[in-house]
């Protein structure tokens, strides 16, 4: 590991890292903040989704001052059920994390997927895929996500929509977003598949599958990597937005959103802490991880060496 981190350090790539303080400065807040949420039952100082250890007399108090009531201080103030906001924030960025890496994970196999065959086998399998990617893209991806979420919770039985919410919340973000992926693998498989190291895999005998996979796929990874950075951000965010919209993440799992739809409730009665920390954290996740993203199209960029 050690090796393989100096390998990357000294290279082009790991050149331009160190040269870039964007980069750098994004790289370090996205490690914080997963850091955070994956640590968070290290770190929180209480677990606010245990109704047991709530107070009800600790709410509305503000950033750290003592609470008129019960003299608890708590680092960014507590919000409406006596709950700390600092540990609120740590477990719903844990959440909004999880629906956005496993969204953009879903919509990258799926629109990898489609993208290699309609490369690769063209004709009208081709144009069926594309046009769907088409008809897709005059719609807004919240739109889309709303969709396939309202219908996907109008199938499942009510008692079970609050386990299933953040699985649909994860399939309809994926479904409305692998239409990038797809492009963009299909125009750079179309270019590949006509290469002298594909067609020597044909004349022995290589299945289509095989050279898909394990040839061409290969050589389409970079443009996959940025797409799926900028994804990520793009997906926290649509999450967020579906979650404050009340479509998203439930109650009892509430994600950033989540958070910033409850603080707005408050904001103009004065507790303007419990909407500010969620969105600055929400803020702050999306611009290093979009920034980053827009540094890693520039690094793999052939045309910018």
């Amino acid at each position: 590991m050690i090796r393989s981190f100096s390998a990357f350090w000294h290279s082009d790539f790991g050149w331009k890292f160190r040269h870039s303080p964007t980069a750098i400065l994004s790289a370090l807040v996205t490690l914080l903040l997963v850091g955070a949420a994956i640590a968070a039952p290290l770190i929180a100082p209480f677990d606010p989704f245990n109704s047991a250890s709530l107070n009800l007399m600790n709410g509305f108090s503000a950033p750290m001052t003592p609470n008129a009531f019960t003299g608890q201080v708590f680092l960014l103030g507590a919000d409406d059920q006596g709950r700390d906001v600092f540990s609120t924030i740590l477990y719903g960025l844990r959440v909004s994390l999880f629906v956005g890496v496993s969204a953009v994970l879903f919509a990258m196999v799926l629109g990898v997927t489609l993208g290699l065959i309609a490369g690769y086998v063209g004709g009208r399998v081709d144009g069926f895929i594309m046009r769907v990617a088409d008809i897709q893209l005059t719609f807004p991806a919240i739109l889309v996500a709303m969709l396939i979420f309202g219908i996907a919770k109008g199938i499942i039985a009510p008692q079970y929509r609050d386990q299933m919410a953040i699985w649909v919340l994860i399939i309809a973000i994926g479904l409305s977003d692998w239409v990038p992926f797809a492009r963009v693998v299909r125009g750079a498989t179309m270019v590949e598949k006509n290469r002298d190291y594909v067609q020597a895999a044909r004349l022995i005998g290589r299945k289509p599958v095989a050279i898909m996979v394990l040839h061409i796929l290969p050589n389409v990874l970079n443009p996959i990597l940025v797409i799926a950075t900028i994804s990520l951000a793009l997906a926290i965010i649509a999450e967020a937005t579906l979650s404050f919209l009340g479509v998203g993440a439930p109650p009892t799992q509430p994600s950033l959103g989540t958070l910033i739809r409850i603080g707005q409730t408050f904001l103009f009665s004065g507790e303007w802490w419990i909407l500010l920390f969620p969105a600055a954290t929400l803020l702050a996740l999306a611009l290093a991880v979009n920034s980053l993203g827009d540094w890693l199209r520039d690094a793999l960029n052939p045309r910018l060496k």
